[in-house]
């Protein structure tokens, strides 16, 4: 069994985020992922790369690159933004069963109500009644029965700070309620980590669930800083609580290991989630984070 490894958008700082503007061409982006050695992408935001299927094939031949899944945030508390929801996650699945992915990933529309940004980090248990994760639940089991449906494609769910699904308890919550057949777990290693959790005891609890990955590493020294000053979760994004693999405190050895042992056969997209000015940075960090994957014998 293979862990193949790509890249994303958003180690660039390409964002599904309001009011956060790339500053790179998306040839830019797919030229430096190839560059750095991966051999995969993400879609990143919707219309950030292009979304006719012959064009983006194109550009990812050009550069050996294939397409690997897409984050698609939606809005789950409400019942009545279910269908809206539902819709989204269809059309960026045509897309990407037309570039030959086998998944997408699903989340909450993280990052949008004041409270949450302000909280990530710093939340515990669960801040939804019972009602309300069965709502959540319905419309992701709704989502994910008919993207598979329409597109083929497999599901996975994407804890995350900022939103509804973030600490460990709210993730079991999602997980618990959601049909194991039709919603797989994106097992993001440092929103895991900031969230209070730990990525390798999630692996153990989730084992073959876990159907997509995300190599994030998580400064704790630097998130506790974080959670002692009160900064909000731009604030510390931008203070490098997601740090370059290897750098931080997620055990990838073991999580690489213990995933191999379950039989994981797919892609591992690395995250360098950054908020930082200079331009050649993302570059120069996925060609180390791609380094220390090597050392792995990824």
């Amino acid at each position: 069994m293979t862990i193949r490894i790509g890249n994303a958008p958003v180690s660039w700082a390409i964002y599904e985020f309001k009011d956060i503007e790339p500053k790179y061409t998306f040839t830019r982006v797919l030229d430096e992922i190839a560059g750095t050695g991966y051999r995969g992408t993400e879609l990143g935001p919707w219309g950030f790369l292009p979304t006719d299927p012959a064009i983006l094939r194109a550009e990812l031949d050009k550069r050996n690159l294939q397409m690997v899944s897409a984050y698609v945030p939606v809005k789950l508390v409400d019942e009545s933004a279910h269908p809206q929801a539902e819709a989204e996650a269809i059309k960026v699945g045509k897309l990407l069963a037309a570039l030959g992915a086998k998944f997408i990933v699903l989340a909450d529309d993280n990052g949008s109500v004041p409270e949450l940004i302000q909280e990530a980090g710093r939340a515990h248990g669960s801040r939804l009644s019972p009602e309300r994760w069965d709502v959540v639940a319905k419309g992701v089991n709704r989502i994910a029965r008919r993207v598979n449906e329409e597109t083929g494609l497999k599901f996975a769910f994407h804890h995350h700070c900022a939103g509804y699904v973030e600490t460990p308890v709210e993730t079991r919550h999602l997980m618990d309620r959601t049909d194991p057949d039709l919603v797989g777990l994106c097992l993001d290693t440092g929103h895991y980590h900031y969230a209070g959790g730990d990525a390798f005891e999630a692996v153990k609890t989730y084992g073959t669930r876990i159907r997509h990955l995300h190599f994030k590493d998580c400064d704790m020294n630097i998130r506790q800083q974080c959670i002692a000053q009160k900064l909000d979760y731009f604030a510390a994004v931008g203070a490098g609580v997601f740090c370059e693999l290897g750098k931080g405190n997620v055990n990838f050895r073991a999580i690489v290991a213990e995933m191999q042992k379950l039989g994981f056969d797919g892609w591992a997209t690395v995250e360098q989630d950054i908020l930082v000015d200079d331009l050649d940075a993302p570059r120069l960090s996925a060609a180390r984070n791609r380094d220390y994957l090597r050392t792995l014998g990824l």
